[in-house]
């Protein structure tokens, strides 16, 4: 079975020799998700957390990622991105990714409590953990070129997140996520990987995929649509129920008779609350939403079959997982195993559920430490076993990905492993290797191994039932030698075995092995576990059996396990089909491939004279024997009596067939008769004494003594041979020493220019942008610049210049090669304008902007501005000049000045008073004539209000009110009276006549007020003799206004 999943405890990696702690690797989910809609979580739904990792090439990702988030759809999702920075560089991969999307996007503080539709992005030069929803920052612990920032937080997300996590892979080099990734898979989240043909750097993606833990292997654009539909079918609602939950049992059943048949592994007894669960997240990943449509689809797509069954082998470990239990291991129970070993014996190890080989490779690792303390070394074997045939073959191979430097210390990876540059993993080396022997084994089916000093089944007995974990604890206690340690997961327990183990360490669950007369219950006969009755499941009370079936199974097994002897059941080619009692004394597994064959497991001195005698029962049909062998065990040799029984079924379909199928090989201990005496075996052992063939018995003996001599001598020679060579293989060990020494320096030193290589080119992917950025906006200034035609002219402080707008060159005679020259030296097109050098160092000077009207030689007129050059840091860095084309307004101008002085010189050759007034009747300009009429200066008459001249005079509401109607241009009155005795004129009669002149300049229109004295054709009026039927003055235009101003 493979072995359960670790989870990173989302602290700082370490740099001793071992992973981090790890907890149970099942949890209960975080919390009960709402239900929601079609489409879309729902409102009260737990947040869920993406980690998108990424490192060379991540910046095009990026953009292809958020780019294809719906912009208008709340997603429910944080997503929080890591990537490799350079820790002295100012990141500017916040602002970039605010360009892809319009969620918010912020650069991440320590603290910070995470929100849905948010992106937070790592600061250079730190580690990130989640925990309780927020995000933590912390120093990293390894150094530079050995960090691994996307494994520590995925970790962290997998510890906080459980099955909710969902991790991303994209661009980079190296492996940095793949531990995180499978931290993550362990938990039941999901694993996403981006399609290394899209990545612009396909080492990381292809380390995840190297494993079989990518759920998922998209381009980043097409992510975020299945993210969310991934929420949608797992958090966002609950499957949906056919009915009873015996419907939902039936379907269970068929997915676990499918998964039987295409893999011949049954998962009938695995704990039911882990097979639905992993059956949901696989139902959630293919959007389906009833078993019995998963059923359906698993019979069409084998190949969801197979996703389905890695998913429950939970094919996940580590190395030193539970560091703190390895060190217990290592301290305590290892020099124990060996101290009980007596020399020339053999140290077994069986890891069962090895998954791909972490574990057992550690606990080679922490033997082979051991044994090099150790004169004179004992020989070690280690067996480790899982159902998965793919981790054993990554097993086999011995190769992991760089990443394993989180959970190894550097010390330890010097020593036991090899770097291979250019596939970028750790390789095992031989010395490890050569202790383990990796097969395929269903625990539950297939035999157990025998004699074993420790078994390490770590996180693996939490997956099954209550009923098949009581059978598994008695199997491994009788697979342990009386002094043997049983090694489990820290959520695991020996239940009520207390009668066969006794706790060593009741933290890290290492138990010690206790004499019992129990009988370990079997597990079934083999091909009935083979096609096991899925009625079964889930399994009901067993029935009860009648007391005196009881008694006699209760008497056999006693008698059987005090009174028979160890045998073994075989057909003719000696594959072993059944084993009773302890074998452990004539049998041991051989090195290689498991086999279960009786000849290749017999033990040195058993295997000749056991092939022939089942030769020779084979032959016969009968019984046959071999008294008195000599069979090696643990460095002794004990005398045995091995016997072969044929044994034929009771019932056959063929009567004339008389042979046996299966051999019975029962095993004794001699009888107490002088071993010298005895004869190898065989049926002559009962054979009179000859004279004549004592004779010949001695000089054979004889002869074998001479060759023996010559055998020793020729030994001696060789082992004088073997001391030259081993002294010329020391030296050649201590230059392979030294080589390794500058090679490791070398793969040090290369290893953090790789990191630096990885932070240059997220910088340099960033620069790139910026580039990009500028050249764009360049292109739009320049665009501008010359849309607007405005000449314009940049100096740096020096007077040097930088830039210029083609318009600039009809006012000074600039080329592209003038750019740098100082503006002083060159020719400009200017009448008269001399000051341009001094002008701008003025500028520089006061930082005040100057204005000027200039003319160029072809009397165009522009008006110059030169104002300080300032950057975004407010920092002055030279001038810029520009050139505004007045000549129009200039024309203009001259024009009104024409026409001004044309009114000016008709209003003074008028003889009558007139004046100007604004639209507030304030006086602008009067001419002579009024000033000599009314005896006044200009003093007292400009800028006046016409209501306060003199003594009031034109203080008059009637006159008041005519001003304020002529607000619109045209308007006027005429013949408006006023009669008043004025400051040195006397009383005088006075008629006004007003217009309202057009608007000038965006200008409201001035008011032309003139007067005309009536005074002498009033009085001449008066003194002519009146006249009956005369008429009177012609009326005003306003009703004959007339007025007294003294009145």
């Amino acid at each position: 079975m493979s072995s359960a999943n670790p989870n990173g405890d989302g602290k700082a990696p370490k740099a001793d020799d071992s992973a981090q702690s790890q907890r149970p690797p099942e949890h209960p989910p975080a919390s009960e998700p709402a239900a929601a809609s079609e489409g879309e979580p729902g409102p009260q739904a737990p947040l869920t957390v993406v980690g998108i990792g990424a490192s060379a090439g991540g910046l095009a990702a990026f953009e292809a990622f958020f780019s294809a988030i719906p912009q208008d759809l709340p997603t429910g999702m944080a997503f929080v991105l890591v990537q490799h920075l350079a820790p002295d560089h100012k990141s500017v991969l916040t602002d970039l990714v605010r360009r892809y999307t319009r969620m918010e996007v912020q650069e991440v503080e320590d603290g910070v409590s995470i929100r849905p539709d948010c992106a937070y992005i790592i600061p250079p030069g730190l580690d990130m953990a989640l925990f309780n929803g927020k995000l933590h920052l912390l120093e990293p612990s390894a150094p530079r070129g050995l960090r691994l920032p996307i494994d520590f937080f995925f970790r962290s997300l997998a510890d906080d997140q459980h099955e909710r996590a969902i991790c991303v892979v994209l661009s980079g080099t190296g492996s940095d996520g793949t531990l995180g990734a499978r931290a993550i898979k362990g938990e039941g989240g999901l694993v996403m990987v981006q399609s290394p043909t899209t990545a612009a750097y396909d080492g990381m993606p292809r380390s995840v995929i190297a494993t079989g833990l990518a759920d998922l292997v998209l381009p980043p654009g097409e992510m975020p649509e299945r993210l969310m539909a991934y929420l949608t079918h797992a958090f966002g609602k609950r499957p949906v129920a056919e009915s009873p939950a015996v419907k939902s049992e039936d379907a269970l059943t068929k997915i676990c008779l499918l998964l039987r048949d295409a893999t011949r592994h049954d998962f009938s007894q695995y704990k039911q609350s882990t097979l639905v669960r992993r059956i949901e997240r696989r139902m959630a990943l293919q959007q389906i939403d009833r078993q019995h449509d998963y059923v359906r689809y698993l019979q069409r797509e084998p190949g969801e079959t197979q996703a389905l069954f890695r998913d429950l082998l939970i094919g996940v470990t580590s190395f030193f997982r539970d560091p703190e239990a390895f060190a217990v291991l290592q301290a305590e129970v290892i020099p124990r195993l060996f101290a009980a070993k007596p020399a020339g014996s053999t140290l077994r190890v069986w890891v069962c559920g090895c998954s791909s080989g972490e574990e057992a490779y550690s606990i080679a690792i922490l033997v082979q430490e051991h044994l090099d303390a150790l004169q004179p070394p004992l020989q070690v074997q280690i067996f480790a076993t899982d159902v998965d045939a793919q981790a054993i073959g990554r097993a086999r191979t011995g190769a992991y990905p760089a990443s394993i430097a989180a959970d190894v210390s550097p010390e330890r990876l010097k020593r036991f492993f090899t770097l291979d540059e250019e596939a970028g993993v750790y390789r095992i080396q031989r010395v490890i290797r050569d202790l383990l022997v990796f097969s395929e084994q269903d625990l539950i089916r297939d035999p157990p191994f025998s004699r074993i000093d420790l078994i390490s089944c770590r996180n693996l007995l939490i997956y099954l039932n209550g009923d098949l974990q009581r059978k598994l604890i008695p199997l491994f206690h009788y697979a342990l030698n009386p002094h043997g340690v049983l090694f489990l997961g820290s959520s695991e327990s020996i239940g009520d075995a207390l009668t066969r183990f006794t706790p060593l360490d009741r933290k890290w669950k290492l138990y010690g092995r206790l004499e019992t007369s129990d009988i370990p219950a079997p597990l079934g006969d083999p091909a009935t576990l083979a096609r096991p009755d899925m009625e079964t499941l889930p399994s009901g009370p067993a029935a009860p059996q009648a007391p005196d079936a009881d008694l006699r199974a209760v008497t056999q097994g006693a008698l059987l396990q005090h009174f028979s002897a160890a045998g073994l059941l075989i057909n003719a080619k000696g594959d072993i089909s059944y084993i009773h009692g302890r074998t452990g004394l004539y049998l041991e597994p051989a090195a290689g491939t498991a086999s279960m064959n009786v000849f290749q497991m017999a033990r040195e001195g058993l295997q000749r004279p056991l092939t022939t005698a089942l030769q020779r029962a084979v032959a016969r049909q009968d019984s046959a024997e071999a008294l008195g062998l000599k069979v090696k065990t643990n460095g002794d040799f004990t005398r045995i009596d091995l016997f072969i029984h044929p044994v034929r079924r009771s019932r056959r379909t063929d009567a004339s067939d008389t042979r046996a199928e299966r051999y019975l090989i029962v095993f004794q201990e001699a009888s107490a008769a002088d071993p010298e005496t005895l004869p190898a075996g065989g049926e002559d052992a009962r054979a009179p004494a000859d004279p004549q063939r004592d004779r010949r018995i001695a000089e054979l003996e004889q002869e074998l003594r001479a060759k023996e001599e010559y055998l020793q001598t020729t030994l001696e020679e060789m082992e004088t041979s073997n001391e030259e060579l081993k002294s010329t293989n020391e030296e050649m060990q201590s230059v392979n020493e030294e080589l390794q020494s500058t090679n490791e320096e070398l793969e040090t030193s290369k290893e953090e220019l790789q990191s630096v290589n990885e932070e240059l080119s997220t910088v340099n992917a960033e620069l790139q942008q910026k580039v990009a950025d500028l050249s764009r906006a360049n292109d739009d200034m320049n665009n501008l610049l010359a849309g607007t035609g405005v000449a314009t002219l940049f100096v740096d402080d020096q007077l040097r210049i930088s830039r210029f707008t083609p318009a600039m060159t009809q006012i000074i005679k600039l080329i592209p090669s003038d750019i740098g020259r100082p503006v002083g030296d060159l020719v400009s097109n200017l009448v008269d304008y001399t000051d341009l050098v001094d002008d701008i160092e003025g500028v520089l000077r006061t930082l005040a902007t100057r204005e000027k009207a200039v003319q160029t030689q072809d009397g165009t007129w522009f008006l110059m501005r030169i104002g300080p050059y300032r950057t975004l840091a407010n920092v002055i860095e030279g001038a810029v000049m520009t050139f505004v084309d007045i000549s129009s307004r200039k024309h203009m101008e001259e024009e009104l000045r024409s026409a001004r002085a044309i009114a000016e010189g008709v209003v003074d050759a008028v003889r009558e008073p007139l004046v100007v007034l604004d639209p507030d009747t304030v006086i602008v300009s009067a001419n002579r004539s009024f000033y000599r009429h009314f005896q006044v200066t200009e003093r007292e008459t400009l800028g006046k209000p016409l209501c306060d001249l003199g003594s009031g005079q034109w203080n008059v509401p009637a006159l008041r009110a005519l001003l304020g109607k002529l607000a619109q241009p045209g308007a006027s009155f005429d013949d408006y009276r006023i009669e008043h005795d004025f400051p040195r004129l006397g009383r005088r009669v006075m008629q006004l006549n007003a217009r309202r002149l057009p608007p000038i300049g965006g200008q409201s229109g001035a008011i032309l007020l003139a007067f005309e004295d009536l005074t002498q054709r009033v009085h001449a009026d008066m003194d002519a003799p009146s006249e009956p039927d005369s008429t009177p003055d012609s009326t005003p235009s306003h009703g004959g206004a007339h007025d007294r101003a003294d009145e």
